[in-house]
């Protein structure tokens, strides 16, 4: 008997609604954690903790990833006007180096965590790394962002917030392309790292790693 291949209609896939909350009671107020920036060559990490209203979902609410720039845009404004609340945080170089990446990205869920300004009863991150806050329940979740609105919201924040940084950092030390490449590690802004030196904007221990294993990154 042969058997037909079901095919994925990338169209409706597009419109697949997140799940608004990984709890149906409506009496815990869920907050979604998501990072942005932990691979790249220069810059913070950056993290985004955001509380959005019991069941919210859109569809441009998704993996930050899954979005072009125009459409993360709109998305962004679409969690800033619909959040209950927010917080960013941008983990700089220094901190980074002194710890670790996995490190610093613990401290910006924290730090997060400490400003956001709203209670909340239950902690819903992005991977499978978090050491707990306070006592209050959590659920780790890989591939969160593209799974529970909130997480995806703190996608969204995390990565706009930080691509605005760099287009920023670009402005202030033109020629490695982070206008474009937001620090990471594409052939153009390796190639620039070779001809220019670094900058204080890159991250040390990345660029000796890296640049020893350049040939088998393209």
């Amino acid at each position: 008997m042969c058997i037909t291949p079901i095919k994925l209609n990338m169209e409706k896939a597009k419109h697949i609604l997140l799940k608004g909350s990984y709890n149906d009671d409506r009496n815990i107020v869920e907050v979604g954690i998501d990072e942005a920036g932990r691979g790249a060559l220069a810059g913070p990490v950056t993290v985004s903790a955001v509380i959005m209203p019991h069941g919210f979902n859109h569809p441009l609410i998704k993996d930050s990833k899954l979005l072009n720039e125009s459409q993360r845009k709109e998305a962004r404004e679409i969690v800033l006007d619909n959040a209950i609340a927010y917080s960013v945080q941008h983990i700089d170089i220094e901190t980074i180096e002194s710890t670790n990446i996995l490190k610093a990205t613990l401290l910006g869920m924290k730090e997060c965590l400490n400003t956001i300004d709203n209670s909340f009863n239950f902690i819903l991150v992005d991977g499978d790394q978090f050491h707990g806050y306070e006592g209050i329940p959590f659920k780790t979740v890989i591939g969160g962002d593209n799974k529970y609105s909130s997480i995806a919201a703190a996608s969204i924040l995390a990565k706009t917030s930080r691509d605005m940084l760099m287009k920023e950092l670009d402005e202030e030390t033109p020629g490695y392309g982070w206008n474009s490449n937001k620090g990471y590690g594409t052939k153009q802004h390796i190639t620039a790292i070779k001809e220019m030196g670094s900058s204080d904007v890159h991250r040390p221990s990345f660029i000796s790693h890296l640049l020893t294993t350049t040939n088998s990154l393209f």
